[in-house]
Parts: C-alpha cells; sequence; structure tokens
C-alpha cells in the first residue's frame, strides 16, 4: 500500500491535540482496509496522552485501533529476557557510595541527606545514560577552572559513575537509549526496518534517547513525527539562534528535529481559533534580547482587542484569595454544564483550592491525587519513624494517640473510648507533666481510673518503654533493621490493647494498600543500602512515599479537572485556569545540582537547568491559546511581594508597548474582567449584611461574683478586672501548652524550688559561709535535676545561680543574725468585716525578727517591682503586711510589720527594700477593701484592660473579651450579666 505518512508533523498551540491528531490520522487512512490501522504503532509521551488518544479514537465508533505505547518503553529483543534492576536498589547502592563518601567528606554535603543527594546523583546517572554520555564526558572536563568544592565532587561522580555506568543494561534508561542508538543506526541504513508505519505524537524530544528515537522515526519511509504545540509563527531566523544558550524558550527542544528533519508540515489544516493570540505570545516568548524584536515586529501584530477577548487576568491580593476565585470560577463552570481545567504547579495552591470548593461539596477530577506522604497512612508512619533518636514530647505522644489510624484494631478498647481516654490522658499531662511521658508516668495515672483505663494504659505504658528505647538510637543501624522497628511499632499501636493490626487502618484502604506496598518494596532493597542514622532514614522514608500518589477516594465531578503542566498539550476544551503564574511557582525555583555546576554540565554534553525552563514555558504556550483562558497569580504569599512569572510579564510588557494595536487598552480590559471576578469571590467571602463589632466588655454578675481571692490576683483585677472576671467568676483556665519549654515561668517556679528547699533545710546562724554555699549549690542542682528535664536549661540555670550565689548567701547569712523564717510557701487568709469575702495568700517568706516584728520577703527571678508601682498596682506585699498585722497567717498570729523586701534570684542577687508604714499599710488595706466592695456589690464592672502597664500587654483571656474589636480608647459601659432573665 501506498504510506499515507513519512517526516516531521506538527499542531499548533490552542487546538485539541489528540482530537485533532486522530483526525489527521483519519483522513490519511482513508481508503485503506481496516486491517491497515492495527498494523500501525504509535509512541506517545505518556500515559495521559495514550487515554486522550484513545478517547479520541473511540469517539470514532467501532474501528481497529492501532498499537499504542509510551515512547519511554522502547524495546530491544536481545534484552528482553535480561532483568531490569529495580530503581531503588540502584539509588540504595549510590546511596552506600554517598555515606562513605560523607565519611571522609563531610563538607560535601552541604547540608543535604544521604538519601536526598543518592537521588540527585541517580538522576544525573539516568540522565548521562539518556545522553548517551559515559565515564569518557566526565574525564574530558578540565577541573583546572573549577572551585575546589566541584573538583572534589567531580573526582567522587568518576567513581561512581565507573561503579554505576559500566555495568551492563540493567537500567530502562540505558536500555532506552542503546534502543534509539540501534533504530537509528539500522533504520538510517534501511536495515531491520519496521512491519508496518510508525507515528510518534505528542513528545517534544526534550530527552536525548527520545529525541534520537524520533529522528529514526523520521528517516522511515514509513514513520511520522507529530510535534505538539508547534509555533508556526516564529520565523526562520530565530529557529537558526536556538540552541544551548536559549534552552529556556519553548520551542528550543524542536530545534535538533527540524536541523535533523526540515521544517515540519502541517498535520491538519486546521488553524488554531486563536491564531492571533498564538502570534502575539509567539513574539512575547522570543529569545532574549527581545526588545528589538517588539519593535520591529510588534507593529505587525493585529488589533490586541479581539484575540485577548477570551482571556481573563486575576491578580488576587494572597493565595488564599486566589485559591477562592479559582474555586468560583469552577463552580460556575459546573453550574454551566462546562468543562473547567485547572493547570498549575503549586501543590498548596490545588489543597487551598480543593478545600474551597469542599464548601458546596465539589470534589475535583485530580490527575495527580494526593502524595502517599500526606496521607493519613504515610503521616503516621513518618510521625513513628521521627521517634526515633528523638526525645518523646507530649505533643509528639497526643499526635499519635489522636491519629485516625491508632489504636483502631483493638477488640477490648473501642477507639472511641481510647480517644476519650488519649483527651483525659492530655488533660493530665498539661496540669502534671512530665514534659517527656515515659511508661511509668502512665501507670500512676491509670491507678486513679476503672478496669478499662488499666488496660489501655498499660498497654500504652508498654509502648512507651518501647519508644523509650528507640529515643537513644541515633547511631547509624543497617537500613533492614530500621525498617523492621518501624514497622512493628507502626502496627503495635495502629492495634491497640490487644488487637490486630490487620484489622486496623494501617494497611486498609487505597492508600493503607499502597503504604504496605512502598514498605514491601523498601524492604525487598533495604539490604542495598548503607547504615542510617534516624534522621537519613527519616528521609528517605519521606523520599520514597513522595513518589507514590494516591487517587482521592470518593465520586469526583466529570467536569472539574486539576491538571499539572506537563498535561497542558492534552487539554484542548473548555474553560482553562492558568494559576500560580509567580517567580517560583511557574516556573518552579530551579534546584542547585549538588555534582556539577553549569559549566561542568555544558563541558560533559549534558543538558543546562534552564532546560526545565523552557519545558514549562512551553506548556504555558500551549495552555494559553485555547480559547478560554484565566490567568491568576497573588501579590503576595507569606513573606514578602511576589513576581509575576516572566512569560506573564513578557506579555503584559509587550501589549503595554503596543498603543497602536491597542495593547493596553487590551490589557485593562483583560484585568477588568478579573476585577468582577475578584470582586465576587469578596462577596461570597464576606457577609452581605454587616455585622456589629463587639464593644470593650464590662460585665456586672450577680452579687456576690465571688467569695475569696488570692493577693495575687489584686494587681490584675487594678489592670485588667475581666481577666479576674473569666477565671473567678467563669471559671476559666487557660490550658499549659502542649510542649513544655523552660521559659520565664517555668524559671520563676524553679528558683522558688530551691530557696524554698534551702529554707526548709532550716540551716542555722552558726554555719559558715562557705558551708551555707555549698548547701545552697547542691540543692540547687538536686531541684534542677528533678523540676528540668533539658540538659541545657538546667546548665544555664545552674551557672546563673552560682554567679549570685555569693550574695544570697551572704545576705542570708545577715538575715539568719536579725531572725528565723517562720512562713515559707503556706497559705494564710483573712475575712474583711462586713462582706461575705476572703482574702488568701501564700507568702515566699516571712521572718520574725528577734523584736517580735515581721519581715515579708518576696522572691523575684525578673525584676522587682518599683515603688511606684507599688503604689498604684503591684499590692501583694503590701496586702500580705496587712493580712500578718491582722493575724492572717497562724504560724505568727497579729504581728507587726517591719518592712517588706524583695529577693532577686537574677542579676546580681540582690535584696531590695521597698516603702513601708503603717499609714501606708493602712492607705492600702482601705483602698483594697473599698476596691473589691465595688467588685462584689455590683458597683463596678469587670473591665476589659482597665489599666495595663503597656499597650503591648497579652492577656489570657483577650480572645474571649474580643479585643481587637474594641481598642483601649473605647468607652466601657457596665452591662449587668447571669441571674435570673
Amino acid at each position: 500500500m501506498a504510506e499515507p505518512f513519512h517526516g516531521l508533523y506538527a499542531l499548533p498551540p490552542g487546538v485539541d491535540f489528540a482530537r485533532e491528531f486522530v483526525r489527521g490520522f483519519m483522513e490519511r487512512m482513508q481508503g485503506q482496509p481496516p486491517e491497515a490501522m492495527a498494523r500501525v504503532t504509535i509512541y506517545a509521551n505518556a500515559s495521559r496522552t495514550l487515554a486522550e488518544l484513545k478517547t479520541a479514537f473511540d469517539e470514532r465508533g467501532p474501528l481497529l485501533l492501532p498499537q499504542m505505547r509510551p515512547v519511554t518503553n522502547l524495546d530491544l529483543p536481545q534484552l528482553r529476557h535480561t532483568p531490569l534492576a529495580a530503581p531503588l536498589a540502584r539509588r540504595l547502592q549510590l546511596a552506600r557510595l554517598v555515606a562513605r563518601l560523607l565519611e571522609t567528606r563531610p563538607d560535601l554535603a552541604a547540608g543535604h541527606s544521604v538519601p536526598m543527594l543518592a537521588r540527585s546523583l541517580a538522576a544525573l546517572m539516568t540522565e548521562m545514560q539518556t545522553e548517551g554520555r559515559d565515564l569518557t564526558a566526565l574525564e574530558g572536563i578540565d577541573i583546572g577552572d573549577h572551585a575546589r568544592h566541584w573538583q572534589n565532587a567531580l573526582a567522587f561522580l568518576r567513581i561512581a559513575a565507573d561503579y554505576h555506568l559500566q555495568a551492563p543494561m540493567v537500567d530502562r534508561a540505558a536500555r532506552q537509549r542503546a534502543a534509539a542508538q540501534q533504530f537509528l543506526d539500522d533504520w538510517t541504513q534501511g536495515l531491520n526496518l519496521p512491519q508496518g508505519p510508525i507515528i510518534v505524537a505528542g513528545s517534544t524530544g526534550s530527552h536525548g534517547a527520545t529525541r534520537m528515537f524520533m529522528q529514526a522515526v523520521t528517516s522511515l519511509p514509513n514513520g511520522a513525527v507529530v510535534l505538539p504545540g508547534f509555533d508556526f509563527h516564529q520565523p526562520q531566523d530565530v529557529w537558526n539562534t536556538l540552541d544551548e544558550r536559549a534552552d529556556d524558550h519553548p520551542q528550543a527542544r524542536f530545534a535538533p528535529l527540524i536541523r535533523a528533519a526540515g521544517y515540519p508540515a502541517r498535520w491538519t489544516e486546521t488553524v488554531s481559533p486563536q491564531d492571533n493570540r498564538n502570534a502575539l505570545l509567539s513574539l512575547a516568548l522570543r529569545p532574549a534580547p527581545v526588545t528589538d524584536q517588539w519593535i520591529a515586529d510588534g507593529p505587525k501584530l493585529p488589533d490586541l482587542i479581539a484575540p485577548t477577548n477570551g482571556m481573563t487576568l486575576i491578580e488576587a491580593d494572597q493565595p488564599g484569595q486566589e485559591a477562592e476565585v479559582i474555586a468560583l470560577l469552577m463552580r460556575d463552570a459546573a453550574e454551566r454544564q462546562e468543562l473547567v481545567t485547572l493547570i498549575t504547579a503549586d501543590g498548596s495552591l490545588i489543597r487551598r483550592v480543593n478545600a474551597a470548593l469542599d464548601r458546596w461539596h465539589l470534589r475535583p477530577d485530580e490527575s495527580a491525587g494526593q502524595p502517599l506522604s500526606l496521607s493519613a497512612q504515610g503521616l503516621f508512619i513518618r510521625q513513628i519513624a521521627a521517634l526515633f533518636g528523638q526525645a518523646l514530647t507530649i505533643d509528639r505522644l497526643l499526635i499519635l494517640l489522636k491519629h485516625p489510624v491508632a489504636m483502631t484494631g483493638s477488640p477490648l478498647v473501642p477507639t472511641n473510648e481510647a480517644r476519650l481516654m488519649s483527651r483525659e490522658l492530655e488533660l493530665h499531662l498539661r496540669d502534671h507533666g512530665p514534659a517527656f511521658p515515659d511508661g511509668a508516668t502512665l501507670r500512676n495515672w491509670a491507678d486513679k481510673g476503672d478496669a478499662q483505663r488499666k488496660l489501655w494504659a498499660e498497654w500504652l505504658a508498654g509502648l512507651l518503654d518501647r519508644i523509650k528505647m528507640v529515643e537513644g538510637d541515633s547511631a547509624p543501624r543497617p537500613l533492614p533493621d530500621r525498617l523492621a522497628d518501624l514497622r512493628d511499632l507502626a502496627q503495635a499501636l495502629a492495634a491497640g490493647p490487644d488487637g490486630d493490626a490487620e484489622q486496623s487502618r494501617l494497611w486498609q484502604s487505597r492508600a493503607g494498600q499502597l503504604a504496605r506496598s512502598a514498605m514491601d518494596h523498601l524492604a525487598g532493597h533495604a539490604a542495598e543500602g548503607p547504615e542510617m542514622g534516624p534522621g537519613d532514614f527519616s528521609a528517605l522514608l519521606l523520599d520514597e512515599f513522595q513518589q507514590h500518589m494516591v487517587r482521592i477516594e470518593g465520586e469526583a465531578h466529570p467536569l472539574l479537572h486539576i491538571r499539572g503542566p506537563r498535561e497542558a498539550r492534552i487539554v484542548g476544551r473548555g474553560t482553562i485556569i492558568l494559576a500560580g503564574l509567580n517567580e517560583g511557582g511557574w516556573p518552579r525555583a530551579l534546584e542547585p545540582d549538588p555534582w556539577l555546576s553549569r559549566q561542568m554540565r555544558l563541558e560533559a554534553g549534558l543538558t543546562v537547568p534552564e532546560r526545565q525552563i523552557g519545558l514549562s514555558a512551553h506548556d504555558f504556550q500551549q495552555a494559553i491559546s485555547l480559547p478560554r483562558v484565566f490567568l491568576t497569580r497573588a501579590k503576595r504569599d507569606a513573606e514578602a511581594e511576589t513576581i509575576p512569572s516572566r512569560w506573564l510579564n513578557r506579555l503584559m510588557n509587550l501589549m503595554n508597548g503596543l498603543p497602536d494595536r491597542n495593547g493596553p487598552q487590551a490589557l485593562a480590559a483583560m484585568r477588568e474582567r478579573g476585577a468582577e471576578w475578584l470582586g465576587m469571590a469578596q462577596a461570597l467571602a464576606h457577609p452581605t449584611d454587616s455585622i456589629p463589632t463587639a464593644k470593650r466588655p464590662s460585665p456586672v454578675p450577680p452579687a456576690p461574683p465571688f467569695r475569696e481571692l488570692p493577693v495575687t490576683d489584686v494587681s490584675l483585677l487594678i489592670r485588667d478586672p475581666y481577666a479576674v472576671y473569666a477565671k473567678r467568676v467563669l471559671g476559666l483556665r487557660p490550658l499549659n501548652p502542649l510542649r513544655p519549654e523552660p521559659d520565664a515561668a517555668l524559671r520563676g517556679q524553679t528558683l522558688h524550688a530551691i530557696v524554698e528547699a534551702l529554707l526548709k533545710s532550716k540551716p542555722g546562724p552558726d554555719m559558715t559561709a562557705e558551708q551555707l554555699t555549698a548547701d545552697f549549690l547542691r540543692i540547687t542542682a538536686e531541684v534542677l535535676d528533678s523540676e528540668v528535664p533539658w540538659p541545657a536549661a538546667r546548665a544555664f540555670w545552674q551557672a546563673r545561680m552560682e554567679k549570685i550565689a555569693d550574695q544570697i548567701v551572704s545576705d542570708e547569712l545577715v538575715r539568719m543574725q536579725q531572725g528565723r523564717p517562720v512562713v515559707v510557701e503556706r497559705r494564710g487568709r483573712v475575712s474583711v468585716p462586713g462582706m461575705d469575702f476572703t482574702l488568701t495568700a501564700k507568702p515566699d517568706r516571712i521572718d520574725q525578727l528577734k523584736d517580735g516584728q515581721v519581715m515579708i520577703y518576696d522572691y523575684k527571678s525578673g525584676s522587682p517591682p518599683t515603688d511606684a508601682q507599688i503604689r498604684y498596682f503591684d499590692k501583694q506585699l503590701v496586702l500580705e503586711a496587712a493580712m500578718a498585722r491582722r493575724g492572717g497567717f497562724d504560724a505568727l498570729g497579729p504581728a507587726d510589720v517591719a518592712g517588706i523586701r524583695y529577693i532577686q534570684l537574677g542579676g546580681e542577687g540582690k535584696t531590695y527594700r521597698r516603702d513601708h508604714s503603717d499609714q501606708v499599710e493602712d492607705e492600702n488595706w482601705e483602698g483594697f477593701v473599698r476596691l473589691i466592695a465595688a467588685y462584689l456589690t455590683g458597683g463596678a464592672g469587670f473591665t476589659a484592660m482597665r489599666a495595663p502597664e503597656k499597650t503591648s500587654y497579652a492577656g489570657d483571656y483577650d480572645h474571649l473579651a474580643r479585643y481587637g474589636e474594641w481598642s483601649l480608647a473605647d468607652q466601657a459601659d457596665p452591662e449587668k450579666v447571669g441571674g435570673d432573665e
């Protein structure tokens, strides 16, 4: 039969590639018998393209289909019986080499883990195989012109390449290159020609082996290559300049094919509906420098209003708003029963869009799916892996206990009961600690519960004992052992008390099955890898899990699609949303190569990093040429202002520079259309009815609001009465943090415990300074060892106490000569006459002097309050003095007060005297009685932030008071609350 096709063909951007290819194919097959189609073999660039081609053929009705294969899976008959090596095994073998390298040259790691370096090294080896480079390519690099780091890296690369590339062809990339080379050699000489026609469809020839195969196909009398997204508007002089220096150009991949096979013919006579827009994009994306070309060729463009009519530019303020607009666009398309496709490289933006669509219960068809590393099972296994070599904190324990996979296989303790006990344990640990829970902690807590709690806690305590054993597991260990320990611990936690991991959620669902498969695959090749510490092991696990994608379970909307940039060439219908068009988003920022510099890659005959930008540019050029396109970006991200994608930037600059072609007007119209959608999204995000802001609260509860108050809350009652209302009337207390830290509060508590222990040891006045100093430092070490589980904080606080020990001891010896401590951290109470109210206090220390008077002391880890602060706000010691005079402390009885003092457990450790007299004491007591009477009788409202010391004051109850809806300048209006009404 006469061959219907031969040579190089192309389809322009803006056409439905799959359907247009099938249309041209069917036209060429007209008049041929049905079985002739079955003799044709079509190689496509990806499985998604193959699926679209099959769909396009199906739309033609019943046919004998051609054979369809991926172009990345070429076959050599002589190698069919030689098994391929698993990529993971090969990567682990390289990891072993990298680990040995880093033992002698850790500086070469530059912050990278062994698995990450091994993956980048494996990618480099694959590229060398694909591009037909071997050890001689590396030996040809002149190392004299490169920095010492690159020279060391190159020396190692030569060792790795000698090991990896000289072996038999067990890698797919090597076979792909060998097959392409053999086909090219044979077919150009007319040898071993295929029996039927061969067509390569949709590939750009971005890899050397694929490009070689495409050249081989064009040499066949019955072979054709159909290029996607070919720019027919690009002049020949531009094609002549496309070499390795223009690798970031969208059409650069086609230049070698054109030089080898000639300028392509049109596969069909169909011209893109957006042909004028293609001309605009072609000029905008010319290789740099472009300004002179814009000036020369810009006026030749048609009026730009019509070509850009179907384009809308949306510039949101921040990524959240961008996602809201995209979700609104997709919802609108679904309501109109139109196909809509979101194309973006930003995974974070995709997650935001999915969350926004969920409000309407819309689930798009996401081709990539979700990485296994972000699935429930993947996160569960990764969190357990992170336990190795790390101390178990409260928050880490609760993350595991509250995980949806945990404790789901136990017949004895239902999952809901286990969750409830986890909550009870959380409240206990928040209040009582310890910061690093262990098995003994759980057993002590279980003794106060019922039989089910004891069963659950005993199981968990045993698990914590196992976790405690792996906390110190920081040294490198064989990879199979680490995997086995991880799997055992994950299955035990998932199973629950006397449970079965197989009945738990760990290995169930698609994600669970994929996680088990990934773990099995890793275990099957683990012996090839090096010994690893917990950090490298976690990095390896994350890397492996990220290679597996989990299709989202549930029925997806048939009209809502989310695709990656590489799939832009097969999207030919409906509304297109090109999102995340910022530098670093699309195109993605180039990752640095830890092995070869750019110049070294050129010398070795490898591709430069800019090639990835060129591939992304080609994806962009194809997608933006479709009839209805939305271009979206966010002006700011979480850190700073963003820069528009270079391609969008070029397009806008070119349009602004063509006023004669109505470019500025066309761009303004694109922005106006975008502003309409931004306005709709903003209206959707904000209620139509205005919601009045909250007033500054000043509640007046039924009298009496409380019958007791500690003296430490009096200053709070003066400064922020609402906080006292929330704490003492409503009974609300802030939860302690999930992860205790050695902060200022803990430091104050610990230092108080040290001096309390010192005083309770009852040092005598006959002790020498040396003896007392030794006791003080010994007690300091004992208390720190007991109360502060952080070694660094212990050492730092011990050093600070040693610094002030001489001053503390010197002052203490003087105090012992003057009297003795009688009240140490013991509570006292005084009733206020005429009121059903008691003031309580727990002084740090009250000494009874030899003349019968008492001295009130308070320990401060920070700066003690000044006399002015005491006069107006800080009433603690003055009121404790008044209580002592009124017999508020049983150990003293009524006593005269000689004075008040602050002992600083920091700074220089000095003792600070503050003003005190009987008159000052009486005035403060009378003022306190008036103050408390006003609140007890309802004469005053508990005003929020009545007198904060600083405008930066932040209280525990600001969110409850809705601070921010009102300011300190707003007047408070007391309002009665509670009661029968």
